[in-house]
């Protein structure tokens, strides 16, 4: 499975969720109306309004609270929150300026789906929609935005990944040089810290140590993570999850080789930012493969998706006991079930992950694997990619040691490194060509 997640259309319908401010602007006077739709941003030729901004951070607010990540100031989240859309107003110019259209045939369908999967018809779910304060013109421009960002990025970055031969053979020598029973991972947390054009990189670097200092001194990572990082995984903790010591970025290694104690915290500098690290815990990863020796490969597919702004854990969950009972009762297929909901890149193949063995998927998504029988479907399993259901569709026992199958693994393993990378990237390289205009200073990166 890929580290980096593409985006699927998805909808939230929390119970829990508070009121959001457009129902209340309904019956406001003008003047309010006029004060809650201040603009607090201009990205190229399109605008942010403080409504925008302040339904987005109650949303995340709520996300954070149910991953019990304690929330930073709340200053500090409306900055980030912010950032977090002028880069997705970014993405949504480069797509109409490319040509990515998104019919209303494919929006349709997701909505469709959608309203299934919360047990409502169309009309029930314009109703809660309305209920909570969104317009249905507003949800389906939301779900047409999130489809549009996946086919952007797609094209602009996935597709122009490559690996050339070299960097396998690299690659391979590297993990050759492994001995031993097993293998050290190391389960990594960061937050990255870009060194902005026309910033000092000194001013950037006293900043990243001030934040390792805060955390060395008893800080919670995550709320540091939540309120420094500019990273993707921000407002999700910063956890790079387990990692064998090829898979650590080099600056990261470099900085932690010397002293690896669980819990210490790292400042490193990358060629345009510094990253502040905690290394969290280690383990004994997977055993060494014997060349030669049997080996039982399991044939599987899944369905992945997470928790994200619009889709709270409780939905994520409710979800995937929805397609797995339909599965199991036959009223649904596996793979048509994948291409519609999974928001991993094997989604356009069913959720079809090939033959694996030991080692190639994380240590939860095998446990569950493994517990299956072909045909079987799990329960929702949680990893640090996200949710998962398994259905299991074969089993067999090859002889280890193929190089081809080697060599297979070594790119893939290469190119989820080089599309986590890429991705970040990308949307930087899309904020920063774009003009933007922080009207509210409060707002402003510092």
């Amino acid at each position: 499975m890929d580290g980096a997640q593409s985006v699927q259309p998805a909808y939230a319908l929390p119970a829990d969720a508070a009121p959001q401010p457009a129902a209340e602007t309904e019956t406001a006077a003008p003047n309010n109306e006029i004060d809650l739709d201040r603009i607090i941003a201009v990205v190229n030729n399109d605008i942010i309004t403080e409504h925008e901004l302040e339904q987005r951070v109650h949303t995340v607010a709520i996300n954070l609270r149910r991953q019990n990540i304690q929330l930073p100031p709340m200053e500090q989240l409306r900055i980030q929150v912010l950032e977090r859309l002028i880069t997705e107003r970014a993405i949504l110019q480069r797509a109409r300026q490319t040509g990515i259209r998104v019919d209303d045939q494919m929006v349709n369908a997701s909505i469709e789906q959608i309203a299934r999967q919360n047990n409502l018809t169309i009309d029930e779910l314009r109703q809660r929609l309305l209920a909570d304060g969104v317009t249905f013109a507003a949800f389906r421009n939301e779900i047409r935005d999130e489809i549009t960002t996946q086919r952007l990025r797609e094209r602009e970055v996935d597709e122009k990944i490559e690996i050339p031969e070299s960097e396998v053979d690299a690659y391979l020598a590297e993990q050759a040089g492994f001995t031993g029973s097993d293998v050290t991972e190391y389960r990594i947390s960061h937050i990255l810290m870009p060194i902005d054009p026309g910033v000092e990189e000194d001013q950037v670097r006293a900043e990243a140590e001030r934040v390792a200092e805060r955390a060395r001194a008893g800080e919670d990572f995550s709320t540091l993570v939540a309120s420094y990082s500019r990273s993707e995984d921000a407002l999700s903790g910063g956890d790079l999850g387990w990692r064998k010591q090829p898979d650590v970025p080099i600056e990261f290694w470099d900085a932690m080789k010397s002293d690896l104690a669980s819990g210490n915290v790292y400042v490193a500098k990358s060629q345009h930012a510094f990253h502040v690290f905690k290394l969290v815990e280690k383990r004994n990863g997977v055993e060494a493969k014997l060349a030669g020796g049997p080996v039982v490969q399991t044939h599987a597919r899944h369905i992945l998706m997470f928790v994200s702004d619009i889709t709270p854990e409780a939905d994520v969950l409710r979800r995937l006991h929805d397609i797995k009972s339909r599965v199991e009762s036959g009223q649904a297929d596996f793979a048509a079930m994948a291409r519609l909901n999974s928001v991993d890149s094997t989604a356009t193949r069913g959720g079809d992950l090939g033959w694996l063995q030991t080692g190639d998927t994380v240590p939860e998504f095998e446990a569950a694997m493994n517990t299956l029988q072909p045909g079987e479907v799990s329960e929702p399993i949680k990893t640090n990619y996200g949710y998962h259901i398994i259905q299991v569709l074969e089993r067999r026992t090859e002889k280890e040691g193929n190089p081809q199958r080697m060599r297979i693994a070594a790119r893939q393993a290469l190119r989820q490194k080089k599309l986590a990378e890429a991705t970040y990237n990308w949307q930087r390289e899309l904020r920063d060509e774009a003009f933007v205009d922080i009207r509210e200073p409060s707002l402003r990166q510092r």
